[in-house]
């Protein structure tokens, strides 16, 4: 996967409300009434750029996904049986001989790890789709493993959601194999496509067919999703990357994001569209950590044909302070709700291999407070070995990283207590004092992002006492206190904002472990 060496080329008090009823239906990107993306103009000042930045709001896929908080990846295909991270395209599809594939373990192993989504790698860089496609050879169905009908897309699929989890499918839009056969990179124009193209044989009766411009490899791209949308149940989220794999670099395929886009949307409108997607962005690095006051809301600019894309660099340190909106501005096409997707493999590599050991407890736990706790969703990659199941080591620790999260958030203090809200500032009275170590807080993000400042205080000896502070909050904020603190009575106070704010959650926890 590699995405660090592949991806693209005076603050007002806030007032706090009680939480509102459940959040607005999905709607298209263009629907009517869609705020998940404001335009800005070069007149704007930095006192507009804040006011837009405070009315920008998700979506409900996004709420959604946001909700998930953990979800998986796996890294499946050629590269476990050649010993590559990437493939070349021209692998023997016999290659492909997973001896004893049990997605059903698979799905056990993250449901009881605490994943709530998994993510396939249906097609990567070399271009081996894990299905059997009507549009290349390079696939499942030219392989002797199953006699040449396997089919490992239909099984993770069918065994996700029969232990609860959401599906999503990876869709490498680099493919050196199609390279290699003259169709990506081939000059071709963009013309109407209909979708899907029906082949030799081909029994499909589509009750509507999509005409979409395409290259003659964005055309092979959309029947790809076509197929992957249509036949396999519904999906949650549809991950592109912006590799080029080991295609030359002068070889460079203008990829038509926009009708790829439009049909993800037409076949699966509840799915979150990410890495290059108008949905979730790469917070900018492998290690699977979020900045320490990661936003939500972050000039974007758009191009190569729709192409969501970051204003400033991706890997800057601050992408959404006042500070950044203004820096931004002369390349900001819009204010986006993008939330940041943290990635990271549990072995050194993204794929299998024999002679790598699973991270640590104590790694994945930093991991998780540095994703979770920082206003993102972690992305943990287990890859399946060659035999076509999640090594009993990764099970394990699977398991002890889930234990290890229960010990570090058990119950929450503040569940039940009596709580007082103020014009900016929430206090909860436990009733009696607690030891507590964890603070968990989170905005109401159905009315946008809007901390930029706060303080978490006990009250000790008739005085509150600071026990900690930081800057952003969004869809879930963590803090780790040093030391336990004891008190009854606790309150966050925040010291600074975009717009009125709405505190979802305020938790306090003391760890067990």
């Amino acid at each position: 996967m590699a995405l660090s060496r592949r991806l693209f080329v005076t603050s007002a008090v806030a007032s706090v409300s009680a939480l509102a009823a459940p959040g607005p239906p999905a709607f298209a990107a263009s629907a009517p009434g869609d705020r998940s993306r404001i335009p800005v103009s070069p007149d704007d000042t930095p006192e507009e750029l804040v006011r837009k930045a405070s009315q920008v709001r998700p979506t409900a896929r996004q709420i959604a996904w946001q909700a998930l908080e953990q979800t998986a990846f796996l890294h499946f295909g050629v590269n476990t049986f050649t010993g590559l991270e990437w493939g070349t395209g021209d692998e023997d599809p016999n290659v492909f001989q997973p001896t004893g594939l049990d997605t059903d373990q698979w799905a056990r192993a993250l449901r009881d790890g605490g994943f709530r989504l998994a993510i396939l790698t249906v097609k990567h860089h070399d271009g081996f789709v894990l299905y059997p496609s009507r549009y290349t050879d390079h696939s499942v169905a030219s392989s002797s493993w199953e006699g040449g009908h396997g089919d490992v897309l239909r099984s993770f699929a069918d065994s996700m959601r029969r232990h609860g989890l959401k599906v999503g499918v990876y869709i490498s839009p680099a493919d050196e194999n199609q390279y290699l056969h003259g169709v990506y990179a081939n000059g071709s124009a963009r013309t109407a496509r209909t979708i899907p193209t029906l082949t030799e044989g081909d029994d499909r009766t589509p009750d509507r067919y999509h005409t979409l411009r395409a290259t003659d490899y964005g055309a092979h791209m959309l029947n790809t999703l076509y197929e992957v949308l249509t036949e396999y149940g519904p999906v949650d989220e549809v991950w592109f990357d912006g590799a080029q794999g080991h295609i030359p670099p002068d070889k460079v395929e203008n990829y038509d994001w926009d009708s790829w886009y439009a049909l993800v949307r037409a076949l699966a409108p509840d799915a979150a569209i990410a890495v290059t997607g108008p949905d979730l962005r790469w917070v900018g690095n492998e290690d699977g950590l979020a900045r320490e006051n990661e936003w939500s809301v972050i000039p974007v600019k758009e191009n190569q044909y729709g192409r969501t894309d970051w204003a400033l660099s991706y890997d800057t340190a601050d992408e959404g302070s006042r500070d950044a909106l203004v820096t931004a501005q002369p390349k900001t096409d819009y204010l986006q709700w993008w939330p940041a997707e943290c990635d990271v493999s549990i072995r050194d590599g993204w794929f299998y291999h024999p002679d790598q050991l699973p991270k640590s407890v104590d790694d994945l736990t930093r991991i998780w407070f540095g994703s979770v706790g920082r206003n993102s969703v972690l992305l943990l990659n287990v890859p399946p070995d060659t035999a076509g199941r999640l090594h009993d080591t990764d099970v394990v620790r699977l398991r002890e990283f889930r234990a290890r999260l229960d010990r570090e958030l058990p119950r929450d203090l503040a569940r039940g207590a009596r709580t007082t809200r103020t014009a900016a500032a929430v206090t909860v009275d436990l009733a009696a004092e607690h030891e507590v170590d964890r603070v968990r807080l989170a905005e109401d993000v159905r009315h946008g992002q809007q901390v930029e400042g706060f303080v978490v205080e006990a009250w000790h000896d008739g005085a509150w006492v600071r026990a900690a502070a930081a800057g952003t909050i969004g869809a879930s904020r963590i803090l780790l206190l040093p030391k336990p603190v004891t008190a009854r009575r606790w309150r966050v106070r925040v010291t600074g904002a975009r717009g009125a704010v709405r505190i979802a959650r305020f938790g306090l926890y003391r760890s067990e472990v």
